[in-house]
């Protein structure tokens, strides 16, 4: 396709401090979120006949973290299938050729009829239905495009439109730092973290770890269902990469993160309960400062731990550990009192002390003694909501089962023959059946490249 031809499919805009340059399908930008790894804007897709949002991943092959970063999201969200973590639906760069691909946008899909971005979280209706699923309200359908432009990174600086490409998913009404903020019944507050469980157990089946999980990265639409988000930092577990310790926002941090130790699945649990207190007490459970601030937050309510647990620690963590101030931490019942809950009723109490039951056995310093994800979604607080098909769905296949030991260099991530390995001539995007085609030839081929 011509240079004049590929231009006239773009255009670009302005949208806060950044320049998107998008599909003309894609109208009407307006910011609504920015985080470390790029901004999102909603859009409206005159394809699609649907609002969409749109996220900007800045430079996401600048270096090894940000190639692994990019490359182990877009695997896993291409992998991944399960109503309640968000879908990949189009990926797209305004870019003639790979050797001038340098940053990446997703979109997510929005209902047409919503206007997120003038939302506050009072106005987000929450309704039960007649089947018993709570309402938020919208739906989406899926397509997919070039994600294989996403494994090349060459710095191209003279470049006609800034060097950028964009992945399409699914956008939701409002994030869970919306619904924290509201009075959630107990029906409201078991189903979303029903749903939140459902995601992580369909990850975890796979051996994927989220890793980052956060009200920000957890969406809800108007009927009350829930989705998460961006797996930049998933892993797979059982590499040899479990001890990193920069991973999960840091009030969201589990302990066996905060003292440098290895970590398994229920690592996410940890993250589910900080979550649930939040929705409880509507602010941050372990609003730390620092790494050590965090890690007394966590001890000041939880008490400290046992010589079982310290046993386990490194030498040098262990000493400052134990040479802390000692707490006898608080009870269940006087972190999360009955004031906190709605408790009208002789059902309302009993779903407080189930709910408190739960926190209990999620916010446990020592993992070893935390509950899992299976026993979670067996607890009489969540098990009501119980549903075989969405619990129990087919673990995703993962293309990539070196996903986290794979350590190319910036060279190797720049992916410099790409081009004749996947016999790539046309500008972006490509067809849906191209594109599935080509990301599978994609991966295939970086799995050659370590293994060769």
């Amino acid at each position: 396709m011509s240079k004049s031809k590929v231009d006239n499919q773009f255009y670009s805009v302005e949208v806060g401090d950044s320049t998107f340059t998008v599909l003309k399908r894609y109208q009407n930008l307006k910011p609504i979120g920015s985080g470390a790894q790029g901004i999102v804007c909603a859009a409206y897709d005159a394809v699609l006949d649907r609002n969409v949002a749109i996220k900007k991943l800045s430079r996401p092959f600048q270096n090894q973290t940000h190639a692994k970063r990019a490359y182990r999201e877009l695997v896993l969200m291409k992998c991944v299938n399960h109503k309640n973590i968000i879908s990949l639906l189009n990926v797209f760069t305004p870019q003639k050729s790979l050797e001038e691909f340098q940053d990446v946008y997703p979109s997510y899909l929005f209902h047409q009829s919503s206007d997120l971005w003038k939302k506050s979280s009072d106005q987000i209706a929450i309704a039960i239905s007649h089947e018993k699923r709570l309402k938020f309200g919208a739906c989406g359908i899926s397509m997919f495009e070039d994600p294989a432009a996403l494994c090349a990174q060459v710095e191209h600086s003279h470049c006609a439109v800034e060097c950028a490409s964009y992945l399409v998913m699914e956008l939701m009404d409002a994030n869970l730092c919306q619904v924290i903020q509201m009075e959630l019944d107990h029906e409201r507050m078991s189903y979303l973290l029903y749903q939140m469980l459902c995601g992580i157990k369909h990850l975890h089946s796979a051996g994927i770890i989220h890793r980052d999980l956060k009200p920000s990265n957890i969406v809800v639409k108007s009927d009350c269902t829930l989705k998460i988000l961006d797996f930049g930092l998933a892993r797979t577990a059982g590499t040899s990469f479990m001890m990193t310790p920069y991973v999960v926002t840091r009030y969201y941090r589990a302990p066996e993160v905060i003292l440098g130790m290895g970590y398994k699945e229920n690592v996410d649990i940890w993250s589910v309960g900080c979550i649930m207190g939040e929705m409880v007490r509507h602010k941050i459970l372990f609003p730390g400062r620092d790494y050590i601030d965090q890690w007394n937050k966590v001890i000041e309510q939880l008490g400290t731990p046992c010589p079982e647990f310290m046993k386990k620690l490194q030498p040098t963590v262990r000493n400052y550990v134990e040479n802390r101030p000692k707490y006898a931490g608080l009870t269940f019942p006087k972190l999360f009192p009955d004031s906190l809950f709605p408790a009208d009723s002789e059902h309302n109490k009993l779903k407080a002390s189930q709910a408190r039951d739960l926190l209990s056995k999620m916010l446990v310093i020592d993992p070893a003694k935390r509950i899992s994800v299976d026993e979670a979604l067996q607890h009489p607080y969540i098990n009501v909501w119980y549903d075989p098909a969405e619990v129990e769905a087919p673990p995703p296949q993962i293309y990539d089962k070196q996903l986290d030991e794979r350590e190319h260099t910036i060279e190797e991530w720049k992916v410099p023959d790409v081009e004749r390995k996947l016999s790539y001539n046309s500008p972006i995007p490509f067809t849906v059946t191209k594109v599935t085609e080509d990301m599978t030839k994609l991966l295939e081929w970086l799995q050659q490249q370590e293994q060769g």
